[in-house]
């Protein structure tokens, strides 16, 4: 048996897992109706005072593309932070690399398609000229003092081409490597992930970039999307992204629904002995606020049913016949 086979990789119980609420971003570009700006503040708030301390608040994206993310410097200039926060933006390119460059980021996130037809689909160029200009992207953030994190989506398949290769995926991240990034993030665009394709491209990427931290970005189209995490836990990875009510989804991927629900996650983390920081019922009032403001029910299943050792009167109960 191999290392990368080994059980030891595995993440042991009680240890701290890092939980990036991406909510803000990726759950909100989707939503039709404009998010007041001050709304948009008071979710973010309310995550992070549940305990959240990474999230990714917004993208510099054109305001033509994503109207809805028009609003991404008044966002981080109103938002709380508290101590130990991590706050992330995505950029496309260099245009949006230089607005996150003004801000006040601990970090950004890019993003490639490791097939070409989304990735033509997604920003409209192939898989080399993004690479080639997230050179640009990198030099203008590490003038800023801003850290780069590398995402790959369609990680685990695509729509168009299906079967997306390991390999694939980890000749980008080590081209991000490369150019600077200390981690890459695995994007299950279209939720075609599967315990096992997860870990083929975990087990390519660190044969092929020794050292690159993983963060995997699942989600739940099919309804696996927390079997992945497991898997992803068994192979030693500590940091995942998931969506504030399993908001989400993808645009330019047809069928795809939302992200994996932060709820759910943690609840499932905790529950299975892991350490998140985050307090649930306070995570849950969150929701509760995302759920009243967009004004339509979401997905997210703990926000509806509660905590599992939540206490119920039984004189409020009713009692079978007979």
């Amino acid at each position: 048996m191999s290392r990368l086979q080994s059980p030891t990789d595995a993440v042991p119980e009680g240890a701290q897992i890092t939980v990036c609420e991406v909510g803000p971003r990726d759950g909100f570009q989707n939503e039709k109706t404009f998010i007041p700006t001050d709304r948009k503040i008071d979710i973010v708030n309310a995550l992070f005072a549940s305990g959240l301390r990474h999230m990714q608040v917004t993208s510099f994206v054109s305001p033509r593309a994503v109207p809805q993310l028009a609003d991404a410097e008044e966002v981080l200039a109103g938002i709380d932070r508290p101590d130990g926060a991590y706050v992330t933006a995505l950029v496309p390119n260099l245009r949006g690399a230089e607005r996150a460059a003004t801000c006040a980021l601990d970090a950004v996130h890019t993003v490639v398609s490791a097939s070409e037809t989304h990735n033509r689909k997604n920003v409209n160029r192939p898989i080399a000229q993004s690479l080639s200009e997230f050179e640009a992207v990198f030099d203008t953030l590490k003038t800023a003092g801003i850290a780069v994190e590398g995402g790959i989506a369609t990680a685990f398949g695509c729509p168009f081409e299906g079967v997306v290769p390991p390999e694939q995926v980890a000749r980008i991240a080590r081209r991000y490597q490369e150019l600077g990034a200390d981690s890459v993030s695995l994007g299950d665009t279209t939720g075609m992930a599967t315990p096992l394709t997860v870990r083929a491209a975990i087990r390519a990427i660190r044969e092929a970039a020794p050292g690159l931290d993983i963060h995997l970005h699942f989600h739940n189209t099919r309804g696996v999307g927390l079997a992945c995490v497991m898997t992803g836990l068994a192979e030693g990875v500590t940091h995942y992204d998931a969506a504030v009510g399993g908001l989400g989804g993808c645009p330019f991927a047809a069928g795809a629904t939302g992200n994996i629900c932060t709820e759910d996650l943690i609840y499932l983390l905790q529950e299975s002995g892991y350490a998140t920081g985050v307090d649930l019922e306070a995570l849950i009032s969150a929701a509760q606020l995302a759920q009243d403001v967009i004004g339509r029910s979401l997905p997210g299943q703990v926000m509806k049913a509660g905590p599992r050792l939540k206490r119920h009167d039984p004189e409020l109960t009713v009692t079978a016949a007979g």
